[in-house]
């Protein structure tokens, strides 16, 4: 009984991770809507309470969000202690304009290295792509498990809403970059906001087997995929899109769980004006 009491207490000292199969994470990826007193009663200041509420009851490994202003980004942290966030601003590659922030649990990761750079043929500098019309970025981390020993390479973008070229554009860069920066044994991630329903010629391009292996992670799901197809809403919980514009993609080594689009609402509001996705994985030889 002595030996059981002392191998108890020294688990419930553990971190919250460490509890956890080491094969198993989760991640989100959210556009939580930019901050525009237009919006009136779903300006931010009224959601972000049931966003960032949202978030940590999931607590996803990993969290991806799209258009995040500076305040926003605060207010972000502030309420998710729990979360580092990496990523820069698209105007000035500092702090003007919107994000697209990258966030990893601080009890499972470390941060090995993160940057950013621009959906544009000069990635490196702030600013346009093809016939985009914003400047749009990827933000990206290289995370190590260290109960895992495992590395992941995560990135995570917003696609410009105006150009099809530039979607177009966009993903081969993407997967471009995620081919010349993975390394040997590396599990990759791609997630965002990509205005490019599963038709579009973007989303082709982003599952092209022969641009090196990414999957969907709703199509490859082991249990049906739950809730609604789409995940744009414009903040009406009646509008049904018939498919997703919000995906989350992995490398060949993951294997995919559970998939859902979250339709939280509290009297008839939503925290956002697109419903956030949330996929379970398992990573490694036991999966």
């Amino acid at each position: 009984m002595r030996v059981l009491l002392i191998l108890l207490a020294g688990l419930l000292a553990l971190p919250a991770a460490a509890k956890e199969r080491a094969d198993r994470y989760s991640a989100m990826t959210y556009n939580i809507r930019l901050d525009l007193a237009s919006d009136g009663d779903n300006a931010w200041p009224h959601r972000r309470a049931a966003v960032t509420a949202l978030v940590a009851y999931y607590a996803p490994d990993l969290v991806g969000m799209q258009e995040v202003l500076l305040h926003q980004k605060q207010a972000v942290e502030a309420d998710l202690p729990g979360y580092a966030f990496v990523g820069v601003a698209r105007d000035d590659g500092k702090d003007q304009g919107e994000f697209s922030p990258l966030g990893y649990r601080r009890d499972r990761f470390a941060l090995l290295a993160s940057g950013t750079f621009w959906l544009s043929p000069t990635p490196g500098v702030p600013g346009k792509g093809w016939d985009a019309a914003y400047p749009r970025v990827a933000t990206w981390a290289r995370l190590l498990d260290p109960a895992a020993r495992r590395s992941l390479l995560v990135v995570n973008t917003h696609f410009d809403h105006v150009g099809t070229v530039a979607r177009l554009e966009s993903a081969r860069q993407i997967r471009r970059w995620i081919a010349a920066n993975r390394k040997r044994g590396e599990t990759a991630m791609l997630m965002g906001d990509f205005n490019s329903p599963t038709a579009s010629p973007a989303y082709a391009a982003i599952v092209d087997p022969g641009a090196g292996v990414l999957h969907d992670t709703l199509a490859i799901s082991r249990t049906p995929h739950f809730g609604p197809p789409g995940t744009f809403t414009a903040f009406k919980i009646a509008q049904a899109e018939p498919a997703p514009i919000d995906h989350i993609f992995v490398s060949n080594d993951a294997a995919v769980l559970r998939h859902a689009t979250l339709t939280q609402q509290a009297g008839g509001k939503l925290p956002s004006d697109h419903y956030p996705v949330l996929a379970d994985l398992c990573v490694g030889a036991g999966c």
